[in-house]
C-alpha cells in the first residue's frame, strides 16, 4: 500500500440573501421560487444566464457535483484547488460555488473584497465540519490547557471545517491543510511543538500520522467534544503526540475492511484506492490511497484494461466510470453512496442563482465576518506557505 499524498469569537458568518432563503443560517426555509427539477428548458435556461453574466460570473464545481451542474462548472477540482481559483480571477464579479458550505467561506476568504461568493443552496453542508463546533474546540483547548499541554499543541485544521474553526486555528499559531499535504503540515507542526491537535476528521490526522510519519496508534487518542475533558485524562493528552477530534466524513467513514475483502474475492486483479478520510483498517487494506485529485490522476493515468474499485463519493466514481470506458472501474462498497449535502446543489438551485444575478440581484451570498476571515487566512497562508 502507498500512502500520498479570540476566546469568544462572534458570529463567524453573516449569510446575506433575497428571497425566502433571506436570515435562514443553512437555507432551513424552502426556496418558493425554485424551476421544478423536471422542467425541460433548465440546461437552456443555464447556459442563457451564463452566456448573459459572460466574465462577471464564474462557476466552480467540486468533483463531488451531480454531472448535471458539472457541465456549467468553469473549473472543477477539490476545495483548496477550487478556493485558490477563484482568488486567482480578480474580475469575476461573482462566484458561484458549486459545493458545500465550509468551501464557499475559504472562498471568500480568498477572494478579493468587491468579490461576492454565492453558495447555490444554503442547505448544502458538511457534517464532518459541523463536527467541530466553535465553542467546543475553546473548551478543548481549556481541558489541553489544565493538563499543562496548551503551550506545546499546535492546532492543524483540515479544509473541511468551517471559517470560524479556521479562524481558531490561526489565532492559536496553526495552519489549515488538505488530504493532499496533511503530511506536510503534520511535519511543519511538529517542528514547532510536541503535540498536535487534529480538527475534525479523526481518519485522516490518524492514517497521515501512522502511514505518512511513522507514529504508532499508541501516540494518538481521541478527544469526544460530547465527553467530559474529552474522555481522557491528563496523562493521556500529556502522553499523546496526536490529539485526534473525534469527527468523520459520513461518505468515506462508511467503507469498511469487509468492502475491501468482498471485492477482492469477488473481482479478480483489482486495484483498490480510497481516499485517506477512510478508516485507518480501510486504508491499510487499499492498494494505494490518497487525496481526490490524486485518485483523478491515478485512474487517467492506469494502463487500459486495468481495474479499479474505489472508495470515495459515487458522483466522482461513476464519472471517470464513463470517462475511461477501456478500464473497469467500480464503487467500493455495492450500496450507493453520495455525499447527500453535497447533493443538495442541484440544476434548479444553479439556475435560480444565475438568473437572479442577471436580474440584479444576489442570492445566498457566503460573507465571513472580517476578524474571523482574518484569522482564518493566516492558518490558510501558513498552509500556503508550507515546502
Amino acid at each position: 500500500m502507498t500512502f500520498t499524498e479570540p476566546a469568544a469569537t462572534p458570529l463567524a458568518l453573516l449569510l446575506l440573501g433575497q428571497g425566502s432563503d433571506a436570515g435562514s443560517e443553512r437555507g432551513v426555509d424552502c426556496p418558493g421560487d425554485l424551476p421544478p427539477a423536471s422542467d425541460p428548458t433548465l440546461v437552456a435556461r443555464a447556459t442563457a444566464a451564463k452566456a448573459a453574466l459572460g466574465q462577471r460570473v464564474f462557476v466552480l464545481g467540486h468533483h463531488y457535483q451531480r454531472d448535471e451542474v458539472v457541465q456549467f462548472a468553469d473549473v472543477t477540482g477539490d476545495s483548496f484547488k477550487l478556493a485558490r481559483d477563484a482568488a486567482a480571477r480578480p474580475d469575476a464579479e461573482f462566484v458561484v460555488f458549486c459545493g458545500v458550505h465550509f468551501m464557499a467561506e475559504s472562498a471568500d476568504i480568498l477572494t478579493g473584497p468587491d468579490q461576492q461568493v454565492i453558495l447555490p443552496d444554503l442547505a448544502a453542508g458538511c457534517s464532518m465540519a459541523d463536527m467541530a463546533d466553535y465553542q467546543q474546540v475553546v473548551e478543548a483547548w481549556d481541558v489541553l490547557r489544565d493538563a499543562g499541554v496548551a503551550d506545546v499543541t499546535v492546532p492543524i485544521t483540515y479544509m473541511n471545517s468551517s471559517a470560524a474553526i479556521k479562524a481558531f486555528t490561526g489565532e492559536h499559531g496553526g495552519a489549515v491543510c488538505t488530504s493532499s499535504n496533511a503530511e506536510r503540515a503534520l511535519r511543519w507542526a511538529l517542528d514547532r511543538g510536541e503535540k498536535v491537535l487534529f480538527l475534525p476528521d479523526q481518519h485522516l490526522g490518524r492514517n497521515t500520522a501512522v502511514l505518512g510519519l511513522g507514529m504508532s496508534l499508541d501516540d494518538c487518542v481521541v478527544y469526544n467534544p460530547h465527553k467530559r475533558d474529552g474522555g481522557l485524562t491528563p496523562e493521556q493528552l500529556r502522553n499523546a503526540t496526536m490529539i485526534l477530534w473525534q469527527g468523520h466524513c459520513s461518505v468515506h467513514g462508511r467503507f469498511t475492511a469487509s468492502n475491501v475483502a468482498d471485492v477482492r474475492s469477488r473481482v479478480p486483479d483489482v486495484n483498490v484506492l480510497v481516499h485517506p478520510e477512510c478508516r485507518h483498517e480501510v486504508v491499510l487494506g487499499a492498494d494505494l490511497v490518497g487525496s481526490t485529485e490524486f485518485i483523478i490522476k491515478t485512474v487517467d493515468a492506469a494502463p487500459a484494461g486495468s481495474t479499479w474499485a474505489i472508495g470515495t463519493e459515487l458522483n466522482l466514481v461513476r464519472r471517470l466510470a464513463a470517462r475511461h470506458p477501456d478500464k473497469r472501474v467500480i464503487f467500493l462498497e455495492k450500496t450507493v453512496c453520495y455525499c447527500s449535502t453535497m447533493n443538495r446543489i442541484d440544476l434548479p438551485h444553479l439556475v435560480r442563482s444565475l438568473e437572479a444575478l442577471t436580474r440584479g440581484e444576489v442570492v445566498n451570498r457566503i460573507s465571513v465576518e472580517p476578524q474571523v476571515a482574518e484569522n482564518a487566512r493566516l492558518a490558510l497562508d501558513r498552509m500556503l506557505a508550507l515546502p
